[in-house]
């Protein structure tokens, strides 16, 4: 990713993520149109109720073991074959650690942090039996996201692209055997889920060990090394801490939204689900700007960091409208898709349409956010990226607190677009001021970011 035309570098390389990300979101969207269509509105609502703590444990998986290979990313754009697999190493140690932090804090909690977001009585225990059983699978999570992300990091999307694919139409099949057939319900999403999971880290494990040496250790760089660790911790802990701080605010969304009953759960479900299917390009463009800035900081090559930024948000601009026009028009037979013929779909159609038609107008601030926190990421600013977490928690915080004081829902669903906004504004500010930064460090006489 050091070497031609980053337009067509970043274009190249976004595809796979973004079809990658796309088939991520089955994962739980399927569970969602299968548990909503053969199971019911409520089991749909339980399933809805739990996604932002899904969005928490993901989220920090990611967050996290993206952060611990970025390091493996600054290693193989050095041309530094031997730190490239020493910092695989330790990048796979210290996931295991975080494994057994995040599995007994997250089982421990769960049921508290239900009543804490005034989860509705008639679906509380369908939401703790799912999330409980996600949570067990934690390990599948961080290891697939571990793997993918290293692949990424030297520049590899299309395998962890097919491995996805794979899992989840076993996914799907699984969701069919366990609701349908074995009658399980929403546990038997979760069970799908995990073991679809597990099964796409497996898989990638072996890609790695039988066809990519240079992330391959040897048998004495298995032990963790201080000073890797301390760089990856310092990247990977602030990535997670971001996506954390971010999911705490739309987990007290989620508890706003909570105070309107089953029915607004499930029609805001529904619509979230939709709108998480139609952002996804952004997301797979902040993770390859993490990948190409990486790989070109590492290079010493600044003025390429910045010619892909740009690039970048050329392309995320025309998504972003683009996206918002598909959500907009089709909103309703996307929603219909979530639910039976027996549920109601004019009562549940306003509390999706609410949220999502306030949200696409700051589609480009949310695409910024993306673009920008990754980009600093990938030149090790990671406190400065996680700043912008603590400025949409903040900016959640107020909006919810707002609604659940006034009972208005279009404030709770306004909780979202409010942090891009306010996000989106300080993402281009600070990183504007980090280039600026990095110039002067570097010597290169450059006084600001072009």
């Amino acid at each position: 990713m050091t070497e031609g035309r980053p337009l067509k570098i970043i274009l190249k390389f976004v595809m796979p993520l973004f079809l990658g990300n796309v088939f991520q979101q089955f994962y739980n969207m399927v569970d969602a149109v299968i548990v909503g269509k053969f199971v019911g509105a409520n089991a749909l609502a339980a399933v809805g109720s739990t996604g932002t703590i899904m969005f928490l444990v993901i989220g920090l998986a990611s967050g996290i073991t993206t952060g611990f290979t970025v390091l493996t990313s600054q290693r193989y754009g050095a041309g530094d074959r031997e730190g490239t697999r020493k910092s695989a190493a330790n990048a796979i140690l210290l996931s295991a650690i975080i494994v057994i932090i995040l599995t007994v804090v997250s089982l421990g909690s769960m049921r508290s942090l239900l009543r804490i977001m005034n989860t509705p009585e008639d679906i509380f225990e369908d939401a703790y039996s799912y999330i409980t059983i996600i949570c067990g699978g934690i390990v599948m999570i961080v290891f697939y996201n571990l793997f993918s992300s290293l692949l990424r990091a030297i520049g590899n999307s299309r395998i962890p692209l097919i491995f996805l694919i794979l899992s989840a139409c076993l996914n799907i099949v699984l969701d069919l055997v366990f609701i349908v057939n074995l009658k399980m319900g929403v546990a038997g999403a979760a069970w799908a889920t995990d073991v679809s999971q597990g099964i796409s880290a497996i898989l990638c494990a072996i890609y790695i060990i039988r066809k990519i040496p240079a992330l391959t250790p040897s048998k004495e760089q298995w032990k963790l090394d201080y000073k890797y660790s301390m760089s990856q911790l310092a990247i990977g802990i602030p990535m997670g801490l971001q996506f954390g701080i971010t999911a705490s605010g739309t987990m007290i969304m989620q508890t706003a939204i909570n105070k309107f009953g089953s029915v607004a759960v499930a029609g805001f479900t529904a619509a979230s689900k939709v709108q998480n299917l139609l952002t996804q390009g952004m997301m797979a463009t902040g993770q390859a700007m993490a990948a190409y800035t990486g790989q070109n900081f590492g290079k010493g090559d600044l003025e390429r960091v910045e010619k892909g930024t740009r690039d970048a948000m050329k392309i995320m601009t025309v998504y972003s409208v683009v996206s918002a026009l598909i959500a907009v028009l089709f909103l309703p037979a996307l929603m219909s898709v979530f639910f039976s013929s027996g549920d109601s779909l004019d009562a549940l159609l306003p509390w999706g349409k609410t949220y999502v038609y306030l949200s696409v107008i700051f589609y480009i601030p949310l695409a910024m956010i993306f673009v920008y926190r990754n980009t600093m990421q990938g030149c090790g600013y990671s406190l400065t990226a996680m700043s912008l977490g603590v400025i949409e928690f903040l900016a959640r915080l107020v909006t919810a607190f707002l609604s659940m004081s006034l009972h208005s829902y279009a404030l709770a669903a306004g909780s979202d677009p409010a942090a891009w906004l306010v996000a989106g504004v300080a993402s281009i500010i600070l990183y504007k001021h980090m280039m600026k930064k990095l110039y002067a460090r570097l010597g290169t006489g450059k006084e600001k970011a072009g």
